[in-house]
């Protein structure tokens, strides 16, 4: 369900946000374009107990099936891709290790994911191997990778051109001592300069954003410094993930911060809020948007 704020509020601690920018007089309004309406999901690991149980029910898509009409209905929909995908098992690993079965792009196919983020701190999960192979699998599959490709993912909807940017805080996860240069990272100076770059190719600029301490409800330093960057640098749109837990959104100057949408197909259920599933649906009148809410979900479930 959502619930609807004031506009232009804060929202803090709830799940329910919707906002119209101020309109001018009706004498004055330019012709209304078509809706453009996006769809935004937080964290999808598909590797451990969710390959697990996709395997057991002899279904690749599974863990997507409650979900996937919401997405298919979108004109474009986001996720943050948490596990890279593996040529050669293993596909379930007791450590904090995530390698996706090839197989289980269909669960992103059968909901219709147009663009998914590469970007976070399970990027190597596959090791230097899996970041080309995730590339390669993904856009043979009609999906757009961006955070580990060197370049702005780019679609056109109705006239309008969305431009996707992806950075994670952490690529090393412990099990590496160096950085992999793919790997996009959060730093104030490149966002500054990406977004404006990608304002010159695209009318409108979205950036994923993969930080904020896991299970918190509120973000960090580091999450709100790097996100209003990235809205003072001309981006409409920053879309959070990595704390598992659904945060709040925020109305910054003329764009919309989601500090981080929690899980959407993830196999944890221990820590708290981790079952409190959300997705963003935004909506934009060419490349003005017009409407940003939250909307509870019930996501995927081990059965």
């Amino acid at each position: 369900m959502a619930r609807s704020l004031k506009p232009f509020s804060l929202l803090v601690g709830s799940l329910g946000f919707l906002f119209f920018p101020f309109l001018p007089a009706e004498s004055t309004r330019p012709p209304v374009a078509p809706p453009i309406r996006l769809l935004f999901g937080g964290d999808v690991m598909l590797a451990r107990h969710v390959y697990l149980e996709a395997k057991r029910h002899q279904d690749p898509a599974w863990p997507f099936r409650r979900i996937a009409a919401q997405f298919r209905a979108a004109d474009i929909a986001f996720v943050n891709l948490e596990s890279p995908f593996a040529e050669t098992p293993p596909y379930f690993e007791d450590r904090m290790v995530f390698r996706a079965h090839p197989a289980v792009v269909e669960g992103l196919t059968s909901a219709g994911i147009d663009v998914v983020s590469t970007a976070n701190n399970h990027a190597r999960d596959a090791g230097a191997r899996g970041i080309g192979f995730t590339i390669e699998h993904l856009r043979s599959n009609g999906i757009i990778p961006v955070g580990t490709t060197g370049e702005p993912a780019i679609v056109e909807r109705k006239g309008v051109r969305f431009g996707f940017l992806a950075y994670t805080f952490d690529q090393r996860n412990g099990n590496h001592s160096t950085d992999d240069p793919r790997v996009s990272m959060l730093d104030l100076k490149t966002i500054a300069r990406d977004v404006r770059d990608l304002r010159a190719r695209a009318d409108v600029a979205i950036v994923s954003m993969h930080a904020g301490y896991e299970y918190h409800t509120r973000p960090n330093r580091q999450q709100i410094r790097f996100a209003r960057a990235a809205i003072d640098a001309g981006a409409s749109l920053v879309v959070g993930h990595h704390p598992h837990v659904v945060q709040p959104l925020e109305r910054y100057k003329d764009g919309v911060i989601l500090y981080s949408l929690g899980n959407l197909v993830f196999d944890q259920r221990q820590e708290k809020g981790v079952l409190q599933q959300a997705i963003a649906e935004i909506v934009f009148s060419g490349p003005r948007m017009t409407e940003a809410r939250l909307i509870e979900i019930a996501g995927w479930e081990s059965k």
